[in-house]
């Protein structure tokens, strides 16, 4: 009704200074009309001005309302209009619109799905001359054979990255919930990367207990997991230091903590760690950070519903706590997948 309104106040206008003028031109015509006469012919034309607005807005109701709801049904074809000439425009003019949406979306989809089978297929061959490289260290010294394969594992970590990132677009079909023992699942990710815990001389100190069970999936809760102990690690300088992953449970939930004894994160950077292709002034000094690890670790907690967060200070170390929701929200989610 407010558009309605708003698109008939140029007639309104028009109509009322209409109205205005008959008594001034009777006036000034020096004709003399009874008051009754004069204000009984304004009503009569109000009254087939009102008939005429309720028929407009009667006949024009369904577009109205759309244009007032613009929202209610992104994406989606209009219902129709009216068989007015004004709705008919518009729809059709929708129509042609949502067309073109529509082939414009599913060429970006069409060329999405070929650049992730195109990136899941460059990944794999990478795989094979990297196995080539790791059977060539065993003929190499212990000395020179330490630092290739420090490399080759950075090649390993940013390929599986590379990997995990095209697979997130199609998260829902790469996904699976299952009550998970996450004392197993912390060993298990700390074993993967324990040359990078040796090599680095920091120690993995794991207190979680036992009886912990959690809803969610192993193989991305891995991947975030290794993307947290690597920055751990990356970002502490010096031997001799530990990180320490703990998990305390409340009364609906699980907070698991990863916390280091490295450099820590700035308090201007604190609230764009999370972004990608953010590394901040610690990654730009230590020359580690990709800036996706953090920013991966965002995303798949939103949609396995859990929630992480961060706190640190410069010199003090960081903590990285993801919380897992309640057993029964997760898998609720997983129903459908």
């Amino acid at each position: 009704m407010k558009l309605f309104l708003k698109d008939q106040r140029p007639l309104l206008l028009f109509y009322l200074v209409q109205m205005l003028l008959v008594p001034v031109l009777y006036y000034l015509s020096g004709e003399s009309r009874p008051l009754s006469i004069i204000l009984y012919g304004m009503a009569l034309s109000a009254a087939v001005l009102l008939i005429y607005l309720a028929y407009r807005y009667v006949e024009h109701y369904k577009l109205y309302n759309r244009l007032s709801h613009p929202d209610a049904a992104p994406g989606e074809l209009p219902a129709p209009l009216g068989d007015a000439p004004l709705p008919e425009a518009v729809e059709e003019a929708l129509q042609l619109t949502h067309r073109h949406y529509q082939e414009q979306l599913q060429e970006h989809i069409r060329r999405m799905d070929q650049h992730i089978v195109f990136i899941n297929r460059w990944v794999h061959q990478m795989k094979t001359p990297l196995s080539v490289i790791q059977l060539t260290l065993q003929d190499l010294d212990e000395k020179e054979a330490a630092s290739i394969q420090e490399e080759l594992e950075r090649l390993r970590k940013g390929l599986e990255m590379v990997i995990y990132t095209s697979r997130l677009e199609r998260f829902a079909e790469d996904f699976q919930a299952e009550a998970l023992p996450l004392r197993r699942i912390v060993g298990e990710t700390v074993a993967e990367n324990r040359k990078l815990f040796i090599r680095r001389g920091i120690k993995a100190d794991i207190r979680v207990d036992a009886e912990l069970i959690v809803y969610s999936d192993a193989k991305w809760l891995m991947f975030m997991l290794t993307q947290l102990l690597v920055n751990a690690v990356n970002y502490t300088s010096g031997s001799g230091k530990t990180v320490t992953v703990s998990a305390q449970r409340t009364d609906k939930e699980i907070v698991l903590s990863i916390q280091d004894e490295g450099i820590g994160i700035s308090s201007e950077d604190l609230k764009r760690v999370f972004n990608p292709y953010f590394t901040g002034e610690r990654g730009r000094q230590y020359h580690e950070s990709t800036g996706m690890g953090l920013y991966l670790v965002r995303e798949i907690c939103s949609r396995l519903g859990h929630k992480v967060e961060l706190a640190s200070r410069p010199g003090e170390g960081t903590t990285v706590r993801i919380t897992f929701s309640a057993a029964s929200s997760l898998r609720e989610q997983a129903e459908p997948v």
